[in-house]
């Protein structure tokens, strides 16, 4: 290829067409459109050009640095070059002529090439100084005629042969390897000469793709060591593992690059590269713009209405809803800002621009800082505040159409102390003037000093990539500007500040952003971006200036000077040779011509030096000298005396200072700018309530203008304020203190009303309506003025005042109209701050008499008292009433987003007050309503609906509290916490509000309201409100009924004559002993209560017979008796008074009640003599346990060792001792198995030498039925579930109980009628199991079976449903069992008979029979060895009777023995047997 230029340099901006000039273009193609004959005069030039830059030590190209290493130019040189030869070889008769412009694949020149560098003296021998300069003059002329000359020019000069072409090729190519060798070669020996920071020389370039294309980003980095690169987005890391195939990195031969794949609108961003080593740090930006095709807009989106003026050709409406508010944070803590963002129209993949500032600084994302957009919620995550943090959000949603924006404060507050009483910790760290060893670092102090004064801040360094802080001045310094020197070229730091107290350090600042230490022009180069192709190349020429001592530096000044040190600045020389240069620094004290060296060991790198140690107040001067292999220079000019002092002063302190009410927890501080302030940094406020006389800061972060809004103050508190300045030497005095300003919130004039209706209309006047404004200015509105304006062929006219006097209602009559004339109107609300603006015009209405039948609007609808599921609709009747006057109303419900055609009634009959109680409400529904009004005519028109309503009973919500006071007044009380300053209670009578006092008196006093009822009587029965003005509609009702005023009117003469009210009215108890005791409890009586006891009207008093007592803690009044005599029947009282308040109560003991209570009594004191002496504490009786097991117990007291126990039953003494346990006072005697025979009657003797006692437990008859009966619900409880069982000869239902006793009763059911047993059906017990056989069952055997068992009671019924599936299973199974018991009695069978072995002699015979049975007759068949026997002379086999079968053996010879069988076998089975026959010869056995 002609053109061949790496594909990186096509991506370069700078070789982008777009930059090209028309007159570049014209002289480009005119290049391009040379004939190919020009092609040996351009390799001649070529070559000539070559050897001048194998000579050459000072050619440069002005576009590029002159230390770019050769290694990268050897690269970019070679890669040319090779397409170059490409072409001169070619076997081609037409070949494309070489160029040093660089083409794409459609031929268009999209860069250049310079194949220019510098060389090495090492290199230049064999060339004079006139052939130097020759070869110099021709590279330079070349490299501008090969771009700029004719094709005429190119044909005449360039004429060479082919030959020639090659050898010059060939000796450049070997030229370039020697150089590029000698270049590594020395690189090894000194690496750390050749070290210098990343450097791009190409960079990636901007681009606009369309959706779903792929983009490539390149760039050429060089550096030395090799740098590292990442790629960002948005300043976040990109990383492909996370976003797999969306993104591929690659690195090859120092040029990166990053592709990304199929491109959406999220790609739109700005794309960062940065590469890194050890000796800095450099980044270069490019941005991406995604764009779609305008004809592929969603079917599903609508057509724009207004033309295509944005996005997809849609206008975009944008409202920011759920904003965040003023926040308060503390530095450490995490903070999220969010709102929800509503773009109408919605589309699903539609992003806006959404953007976050603060102070109007646009956020980009960092780790201090996360954005996140859902969908429709932005969200701003402050991951660890600092006071830096502080300050104006704001979050900016643009569109094509426009954009919104919302905003709030952020303030940030100190976190705690690590020392108590340290300072906060200084703010705002940043970086100036940074050179190669040397950086200013400067900070803001904070607000806080924590109670004495800061003596001085300490610096703190950190080397990026470690995690090591140290500090870099020894002496706390009080500049908030600090000069840092000893830094190493080519590293980066990071800074932080301490401040300190006489009580301790603070926390350290926020570390400041990272900076190198690094020459100003090397950072300005490796920042900045390169200007565009201009034309041309400009090649320069330096002269050799080895070994030249450097000249004199430039403009020393002293630019800063404290009394802890003094900064010089100063601009190197000229003359300084080609390596670098250091300086050095003099001082000389004022009047003394004695210069002393500052820096005598090492000397400086950068032009900046900072000089400490200086006597304060001395005066000084300076100058410096260049230095460098060389030798050190002549010195500069010397400064003008400095005096060693601070320059900069403290501010004075600001002017007056005046606070503004703003909210209700904010007031807006203004003061005058202090007169003396240079390089203010802001301004401090701070906030102390009235006598407190401790001040806290209000911002934490200084603020430049002279007004600020103190927020998170307390509502109702006084505050005063006050200012402090400050600057880098330090904070003014306090400004005066403000005056004592009250937070409330600020008045204003009221927003416009709304929504102006028509209510009548006549020939000349209408009356109109509209809806109170929904922000009233923190006042009462005053009233209101109409304003309205003619409308002639649909052109307004001018406005005319309706109203020159403020109406108070919101309904007003605009007279004097003309009939049939077409009117527009306005309304404005006035209040104690002023007239508010106009509202919207109204529609147009027609000045016509109305004449309808039906009544017009009602008007004002007002809502109150809402709760969860009620709320209370007011409303005013129509000012038209029709033919007819109103009788009645009709109110209207819907759910606020629903349609028209959701409203529906709320009440069937019309209602004739001008309110009602709507409760069929939802929890957390939003409503409107409206309200028809009838007259006999009919139901007219509808009034303008109400705004929405949401249904909540919001927090703190309180209901009107009925109250009686001692004194028996009554009072209704209503409390409201959320009040204003401007708050007020308002009672209502039936919703018109209370202004005659005659019958109720009302008072308030803070947030309480007491209604007081003067004189409570049948007129005072109605509904009372109250509601609570300028809060959030605080409100409530009690409503006061006829039943309700009895039941306040008894509680009200109670309370004027009072009683002494009592727990419990006089009562009788018994006690131990048959003690009599009388009692009554008084809830509420005092210690100077008196008490009277009175009996049958006498006096009682205390002694041996009456024994009285009164606790005056409990209240508790007693009176005991030991014994009733006949004498003491009658009437007992207790009289009570205590104060003005009495009360008794009496207890009557006459007739039976008497006699019961004596008797009682007796048996009592009888029964505490019984135990005195062992007793019974319970008496005898049965339990029967689970396994029906029956315990008879009885539980005794007062026993000891002595005492014994006698068991009888019907009078004889019972015998088993080992039955009879007497452990923890309790005695049983166990019946394992009771049946009729342990009937009787039990009884048990207690005695010993103190007494006896005896219990009896009658067991017969009904005691024995009910005994059993108990046994039997036991066992019937323990009875399992009826299950169903196949046996051979049918189905068996079964149930098993834990125990069974004979005397049971049971019953089988079938069908819910008892079953008649029969042969066939039997039931029976076997053990614990009750079953019911079903032999042979039919179809007629299906159906619900049942156990019932009987226990005297309800009973106990098992069933189970014999049917269906579960019947065929069982059938089927008990056909299986039946078969297989017929086979199993039927099958072939050997009987016996057959020994196991037989041992025989022989030539004897043996016979051996065995018994066979089987039906049918089974087959018989004798086995030797597994082989059948067949009858023979030898073998006899016989069977016979169909019983009996006999195997015989005539004669045995040793051949018989043997394993012989028989086997039987008939259709139900077959059967075996074995023996073993041995036969002996008498021979061998002898």
């Amino acid at each position: 290829m002609s053109g061949s230029t790496p594909f990186y340099q096509k991506q370069h901006r700078h070789y982008d067409r777009g930059y090209r000039s028309k007159e570049v273009e014209s002289a480009v193609s005119q290049y391009q459109s040379s004939s190919s004959s020009s092609y040996a005069a351009r390799s001649s030039s070529r070559a000539s050009a070559s050897a001048g830059l194998s000579a050459s030590s000072g050619h440069v190209i002005a576009l590029h640095e002159r230390t770019t290493p050769i290694p990268c130019s050897y690269t970019r040189l070679s890669a040319s070059y090779s397409g170059l030869e490409e072409s001169r070889l070619s076997p081609m008769p037409k070949r494309a002529k070489p160029t040093y412009l660089a083409m794409d694949k459609e031929n268009q020149i999209i860069g250049y090439v310079v194949p220019i560098f510098r060389g090495s003296q090492e290199y230049a021998s064999g060339f004079s100084d006139t052939e130097e300069a020759r070869v110099k003059e021709n590279a330079g002329y070349m490299a501008r005629r090969n771009l700029f000359t004719s094709g005429l020019e190119m044909e005449r000069t360039e004429q060479t042969s082919r030959k020639v072409s090659m050898r010059e090729s060939a000796e450049r190519i070997s030229l370039s390897k020697r150089i590029y060798e000698n270049e590594e070669y020395h690189k090894r020996m000194n690496k750390d000469s050749l070290m210098h920071a990343p450097e791009f020389v190409i960079k990636p370039r901007s681009h606009t793709v369309w959706e779903k294309q792929c983009v490539r980003l390149h760039c050429t980095v060089s550096g030395w060591p090799d740098p590292r690169v990442v790629w960002y987005k948005n300043n976040v890391t990109i990383d492909p593992m996370a976003h797999p195939g969306k993104y591929k990195l690659e690195s090859s031969y120092n040029v990166h690059s990053l592709e990304i794949n199929r491109c959406d609108f999220d790609d739109t961003a700005q794309y960062r590269v940065s590469a890194m080593n050890s000796k800095g740090e450099l980044s270069s930006f490019a941005s991406i713009v995604v764009k779609r095709f305008k004809g592929e807009v969603e079917e599903a989106l609508p057509m724009p209405r207004h033309g295509m003026v944005s996005e997809y050709g849609i206008t975009f409406d944008t409202h920011i809803v759920d904003g965040f508010g003023v926040s308060f944070g503390r530095e450490g803590e995490t903070m999220s800002l969010g709102a929800t963002v509503i773009i109408s129209p919605n589309l699903a993949r539609y992003q806006p621009e959404v953007q976050w500032y603060r102070d109007d600084v646009l956020l980009q994302p960092s780790k201090w800082c996360h954005m996140h957009w859902s969908g429709d919620k932005a969200t701003l995550t402050l991951t660890h505040l600092n006071k830096e943090d502080e300050g104006l959000y704001t979050l900016r949603i643009t569109t094509k159409s426009k954009y919104e924006t919302y905003s709030a404060y952020v303030f940030v507050r100190d976190a705690d102390a690590e020392v108590e009483g340290a300072p906060g910790a200084p703010l705002d760290v940043k970086c100036q003037d940074a050179n190669k060893d040397y950086v200013i670092v400067t900070w803001k102090q904070p607000a806080v000093d924590g109670g004495s004064s800061i003596l001085g801040y300490f610096v703190d360094r950190c080397e990026v990539g470690t995690t090591h802080w140290s500090q870099c001045n020894d002496t706390p310094i009080k500049f908030a500007r600090f000069p840092v020197t000893g830094l190493v070229e080519g590293r980066s730091y990071t800074f932080r500040v301490r401040a300190v107290n006489k009580s301790g350090m603070s926390r350290p600042s926020r570390a400041s952003e990272v900076e190198a230490a690094m020459d100003p022009a090397d950072r300005a180069r490796m920042r900045g971006t390169s200007a565009p192709w201009t034309g041309q190349i400009i090649v320069t020429e330096e002269e050799p200036a080895e070994g030249v001592v450097p000249g004199r530096p430039k403009e020393l000044e002293v630019t800063e000077a404290t009394k802890n040190y003094v900064v010089l600045s100063w601009k190197p020389p000229g003359e300084r040779g080609h390596e670098g240069i250091m300086y050095y620094v003099e001082k000389c004290v004022s009047g003394t011509d004695s210069w002393q060296r500052v820096n005598t060991e090492i000397p400086v790198k950068s032009p900046r030096f900072a000089l400490f140690d200086l006597a304060e107040g001395k005066a000084y001067s300076f100058r410096v000298r260049c230095c460098n292999s060389a030798g050190v220079g002549e010195p500069s000019e010397a400064t003008e005396a400095t005096t060693v002092g601070d320059k900069l002063d403290i501010p004075s302190a600001p002017g007056r200072v005046i606070p503004t009410r703003n909210t209700d927890t904010s007031v807006v501080v203004s003061w005058e700018a202090s007169r003396e302030a240079k390089e203010l940094v802001g301004y401090y406020i701070e906030a102390s309530i009235v006598g407190s006389n401790k001040f806290e800061p209000c911002n934490n972060k200084p603020v430049k203008g002279t007004r600020f809004i103190c927020h998170g103050l307390v509502t109702g508190e006084s505050y005063v304020f006050r200012v402090k300045a400050l600057n880098a030497a330090g904070l003014s005095e306090c400004s005066q203190e403000s005056e004592a300003i009250e937070v409330k919130a600020a008045i204003a004039s009221p927003t416009p009303p709304y929504g102006i209706s028509v209510l009548e209309c006549v020939r000349d006047s209408m009356v109109l309506a509209w809806k109170q404004p929904t922000f009233i200015g923190g006042a009462d509105i005053t009233g209101y003025f109409v304003d309205y304006r003619e409308v002639i062929n649909g052109v307004p006219g001018t406005w005319h005042e309706a109203n020159v006097k403020a109406v108070s209602d919101r309904a007003y009559r605009v007279s004097d109209l003309k009939e049939n004339r077409k009117y527009q109107f306005q309304v404005r609300a006035a209040n104690m701050a002023g007239v508010g603006i106009p509202s919207l015009s109204s529609g147009t209405f027609v000045c016509e008499e109305w004449t309808i039948a039906v009544p017009g609007p009602p008007h004002d609808l007002q809502v109150t008292e809402v709760r969860a599921n009620t709320l209370v609709l007011l409303y005013k009747p129509p000012v038209y009433q029709g033919r007819d006057p109103v009788n009645g109303f009709y109110i209207d419900i819907k759910e606020a987003d629903a349609e028209e055609e959701a409203w529906r009634g709320v009440n069937e009959k019309a209602v004739l007050t001008n309110y009602m109680k709507i409760k069929i409400l939802k929890e957390g529904e939003t409503y409107v309503f409206r309200v028809r009004a009838q007259n006999k005519a009919g139901v007219g028109k509808a009034s303008e609906p109400t705004e929405p309503v949401l249904a909540e009973t919001k927090p703190g919500t309180t209901e009107i509290v009925v109250d009686v006071d001692d004194d028996g007044v009554i009072s209704m009380n209503f409390a409201c916490s959320n009040l204003t300053p401007d708050s007020r209670f308002v009672w209502s009578k039936n919703y018109e509000e209370i202004t005659d006092d005659t019958r109720i008196t009302m008072a308030t006093s803070g947030e309480k309201s007491k209604a007081t009822f003067n004189m409570l009587a049948e007129d005072d029965i109605g509904i009372y409100s109250c509601a609570v003005t300028h809060t959030d509609g605080a409100s409530s009702s009690y409503t006061l009924s006829a039943e309700e005023l009895k039941k306040l009117l008894e509680i009200s003469h109670d309370h004027k004559f009072p009683i002494i009210p009592l727990k419990t009215e006089l009562a009788v108890e018994l006690q131990e002993k048959g003690r009599i005791r009388f009692w009554l409890q008084a809830e509420k009586i005092s210690a100077n209560g008196k008490i009277e006891y009175v009996f049958n009207d006498n006096n009682l008093s205390q002694g041996e017979k009456y024994k009285m007592n009164f606790n005056k803690d409990t209240g508790v009044i007693e009176m005991t008796m030991e014994s009733l005599l006949p004498e003491d029947e009658g009437t007992f009282t207790f009289q009570l008074q205590d104060g003005k308040a009495t009360n008794q109560s009496s207890l009557v003991l006459i007739g039976e009640v008497f006699k019961g209570l004596q008797k009682e009594s007796a048996f009592m004191r009888k029964e505490w003599h019984r135990k005195q002496g062992p007793h019974f504490v319970e008496y005898l009786s049965y339990e029967v346990t689970p396994e029906c097991c029956v315990v008879l117990k009885c539980k005794v007291g007062n026993i000891k060792k002595e005492t014994v126990a006698l068991w009888y039953k019907d009078g004889r003494e019972i015998k088993g001792d080992e039955k009879l346990t007497f452990t923890e006072g309790v005695l049983k005697l166990e019946i394992a198995q009771i049946s009729k025979k342990d009937a009787g009657v039990y009884e048990i003797i207690m005695k010993d030498d103190r007494g006896k006692d005896t219990s009896t437990l009658n067991l017969t008859e009904q005691g024995f039925r009910d005994l059993m009966n108990e046994v039997f619900s036991n066992i019937a409880n323990s009875s399992t579930a009826l299950k169903i069982q196949s046996t051979e000869e049918g189905i068996r239902l079964y149930s098993f109980v834990s125990y069974y006793n004979e005397a049971l009763q049971v019953t089988w059911h079938h069908k819910d009628s008892a079953i008649a047993f029969t042969d066939r059906i039997k039931s029976g017990v076997v053990g614990e199991q009750l079953w019911l056989q079903i032999t042979e069952p039919t179809e007629k055997d299906k159906g619900k079976y049942a156990i019932e068992f009987h226990d005297g009671k309800g009973g106990l019924k098992r069933t189970v449903e014999l049917s269906g599936q579960a019947f065929d299973d069982a059938y089927a199974e008990f056909q299986r069992l039946k078969a297989a018991a017929i086979a199993e009695r039927n099958r072939a069978r050997v009987a016996g008979g057959l020994p196991d072995v037989v041992t025989i002699q022989e030539l004897k015979a043996l016979n051996l029979t065995c018994n066979i049975s089987g039906e049918p007759l089974p087959e018989v068949v004798w086995l030797k060895n597994e082989r059948e026997i067949v009858s023979d002379g030898h073998y006899v086999m016989k069977f016979e009777a169909g019983k009996y079968a006999s195997f015989t053996i005539t004669t045995v010879n040793t051949t018989d023995s043997g394993k012989y069988s028989i086997l039987v076998k008939n259709k139900y089975g077959t059967e075996s047997a074995d023996f073993t026959v041995s036969v002996f010869s008498p021979d061998s056995k002898k």
